[in-house]
């Protein structure tokens, strides 16, 4: 059964209002109201990228601690609250995650791109958290909550917000302009 994210509570808790009018701010939250609740890494925002079935981003994100291929699907395909619990630190001493069998350095220009193509395949895959994303147009999103040291997490609050503002923010942009944002990445990072 499909969660109703317009709801304003949840398993008898009142979902919060996470909008500050004041700062024209969204702190984005499994426990906030729509569209912070949909952004959130826990909400089961499904999606397939490079050919695994993802039920969350914090599925996705999960399964990059983890090097067996068999795990690493399993945790990848779980729902947000589910993925969360399979969470390791061990990744944390050489600062490695894997990603379908290759290594990849947690501090690495190639780990971003990893990050951003999962992003915008959720945002191209699912409308209810791409509808979600751009009904913030004009506001700043923030994740008040979270570790802000990239060598103890695999994604920063700052990141977070960052690779979704820049999904919402260039959503109407031509593909010209995608071409080129890709051609200044590859040239500035090699």
């Amino acid at each position: 059964m499909e969660e109703n994210y317009m709801a304003t509570s949840r398993n008898g808790h009142d979902l919060k209002d996470m909008y500050n009018p004041e700062t024209n701010t969204l702190d984005i939250r499994s426990n906030g109201l729509y569209p912070s609740n949909v952004l959130s890494n826990l909400c089961s925002n499904g999606f397939c990228f490079d050919g695994m079935i993802c039920g969350s981003m914090e599925g996705f994100l999960q399964s990059l601690k983890r090097k067996e291929l068999d795990k690493q699907r399993q945790i990848c395909s779980m729902k947000g609250g589910n993925a969360r619990k399979t969470s390791v630190t061990s990744w944390q001493t050489d600062q490695i995650v894997w990603w379908k069998g290759q290594a990849i350095d947690r501090q690495s220009e190639e780990y971003q791109q990893l990050i951003h193509r999962a992003y915008q395949a959720m945002f191209e895959q699912n409308e209810r958290f791409r509808t979600a994303l751009m009904q913030t147009r004009g506001m700043l999103l923030t994740h008040n909550n979270g570790e802000s040291n990239t060598y103890k997490t695999t994604l920063t609050p700052t990141e977070f917000c960052g690779i979704l503002t820049e999904l919402r923010d260039n959503y109407d942009m031509p593909q010209e302009f995608w071409n080129e944002l890709n051609m200044s990445r590859t040239r500035f990072f090699n």
